[in-house]
């Protein structure tokens, strides 16, 4: 599971991100109808030399198959300077 937390002077948050979501998120990602879509409204707006690659399920499953296995790992901590602190950890 990540875990996102963010403290704020007002409020702490705290937002657990289970594997589950993020499998679902990757293949809705991943999904050919999705990056379609995403073409045609890049070329809509006239920008005709950019295009999203094509990204591979089974790449995105290997990497949250690593995740997993690295319980703990801190990918992210940050420190505005309004003193708003962001940290993602496995």
């Amino acid at each position: 599971m990540i875990k996102v937390k963010i403290k704020t002077k007002d409020r702490n948050l705290t937002v657990p991100v289970p594997y589950v979501f993020l499998n679902i998120f990757s293949a809705v990602l991943t999904s050919k109808r999705l990056i379609k879509i995403v073409n045609n409204a890049i070329e809509q707006k006239g920008k005709k030399d950019f295009k999203v690659p094509q990204i591979e399920r089974k790449d995105i499953k290997l990497l949250l198959q690593a995740l997993v296995k690295h319980k703990g790992l801190h990918l992210v901590e940050t420190k505005l300077k309004d003193g708003t602190e962001v940290k993602v950890k496995l």
